[in-house]
């Protein structure tokens, strides 16, 4: 592995130094892994410019004058997208201060914006990106109210600039997790959506009139502006249920608002209603393999879920691992729902399918698939070259573009274990040297 990065290193070295946005690139003869669902394409060729994929596949000629790396036995694959994870937003779990994904005592729900909280110089951001994770769809926690507020879409670029869309979509709990938040039962939990929907059609017709400052009020101004641009269809609203009781309830909405740009998150009991998901065409971002029943809401787990749905005519993605575990490992749930396939009586997915789950699904789960998650020409050039097949648990990343700029192939966690690979005697211990 170490062999690889320095032999990659030195492939590298002029690219570097080039300017990175007017470099053209071409990798050659690699295995493709697209990740718009296709099955991997041997000895293929990617080609960058200007920060974006200009052509991907078999045959594809290498412009004249471009940096050409040759990736022979290695594969070419679309940055991995993580997707419902609070990465950015917490810097050490358990330590309050460090932790900007919820807001439990504020006066603000729907208005929430995690993107001014996004820290590009986080220490996770450069472990996640070395795990081959590219972009992610950053999600807020709901405090004391059923919404959350509005998550980012951001890269894991090695610079300061790393939000790509703001206020990219509304998160809203429902389903046991809502009933909590919202008093206690569902009921109650859908009573807050609706009454919230209806005040910021209030604040439509008469902002003047709106009284969102009283000690009372369950809508600020700030919050009605916000459910306005999903009612209108302008962002997607995000609901997490896991019920399929639930599913269908959150399926109804749009007959009484029929802008709503659905996105279902968590959805465990979701093949019990899996034609009715693909009839309302609104898509999912799943827990992969969710089989045992952890709640009173998910008594029909099954690790058959996501291939049932998907079998069904779902649009599945599958959701980022987040927390001790990290973003990355979201390959290796797509890899078991792979390897599920050769179990008797079980549904997994394919290859293909399966990476597209933790790519372009993501991307095209809020509308953004023309822009990122996979190879194809014109996408965002988020390429990944790794040393084997990206959903093999022993295959690491070797090289990694984000926007068509080369990133530090460097952590946190290598610049441990490179300081106490070998110690050494010293004045001062270790952790007093000066960097």
């Amino acid at each position: 592995m170490k062999r690889a990065i320095l032999l990659l290193a030195t492939m590298l070295a002029p690219l570097t130094i080039a300017s990175a946005g007017a470099q053209t690139v071409a990798i050659t003869g690699g295995t493709l892994a697209i990740g718009d669902g296709s099955a991997p394409i041997e000895g293929g060729t990617v080609v960058i410019a200007d920060g974006r994929i200009l052509a991907a596949g078999r045959g594809v000629a290498v412009p004249a004058g471009a940096q050409v790396i040759d990736a022979t036995g290695k594969w070419v694959a679309a940055g991995l997208v993580s997707a419902v994870t609070d990465l950015s937003l917490v810097d050490a779990d358990g330590v309050s201060e460090s932790n900007d994904a919820g807001a439990r005592s504020a006066p603000f729900k729907a208005a929430i914006d995690v993107s001014v909280a996004i820290n590009p110089a986080g220490v996770k951001l450069g472990n996640e990106r070395l795990g081959g994770v590219t972009r992610a769809l950053v999600t807020p926690n709901a405090g004391g109210s059923i919404f959350a507020g509005q998550g980012a879409v951001i890269d894991l670029g090695a610079d300061p600039d790393a939000v790509m869309r703001a206020r990219a979509f509304q998160f809203v709990e429902l389903g046991e997790d809502g009933g909590r938040l919202a008093g206690g039962s569902r009921p109650a939990a859908y009573a807050s959506l609706r009454d919230a929907f209806q005040q910021a059609q209030d604040y439509r017709r008469n902002p003047a009139a709106f009284d969102g400052r009283s000690r009372d009020a369950l809508v600020t101004r700030g919050d009605a502006e916000a459910l306005l641009r999903v009612l209108d269809g302008q962002v997607p609203l995000m609901v997490h249920v896991e019920r399929a009781s639930d599913i269908r309830t959150v399926l109804g909405l749009t007959r009484d608002y029929p802008r709503l740009k659905l996105v279902l998150v968590g959805v465990t009991e979701g093949w019990l209603v899996a034609r009715e998901i693909a009839a309302a065409r609104v898509p999912v971002i799943a827990a992969a393999l969710a089989d045992l029943p952890a709640s009173f809401e998910s008594l029909a787990a099954t690790e058959s879920n996501v291939g049932r749905m998907r079998a069904a005519g779902v649009k599945v993605a599958l959701m980022g691992g987040g927390g001790q575990q990290g973003d990355h490992v979201i390959r290796q749930y797509a890899g078991n729902l792979v390897a599920i396939t050769r179990v008797p009586g079980a549904t997994g997915l394919d290859w293909g399918q399966a990476f597209a789950a933790i790519t372009s699904g993501p991307a095209e789960a809020l509308g953004m698939g023309a822009d990122i998650g996979s190879l194809r020409p014109g996408r965002r050039a988020d390429v990944v070259l790794w040393d084997g097949d990206p959903l093999e648990l022993s295959s690491a990343p070797v090289a990694i573009w984000i926007d068509g700029r080369p990133q530090p192939m460097t952590s946190r966690q290598t610049e441990l274990r490179d300081r106490y690979l070998t110690p050494t005697e010293g004045a001062l211990p270790k952790a007093y040297e000066r960097r």
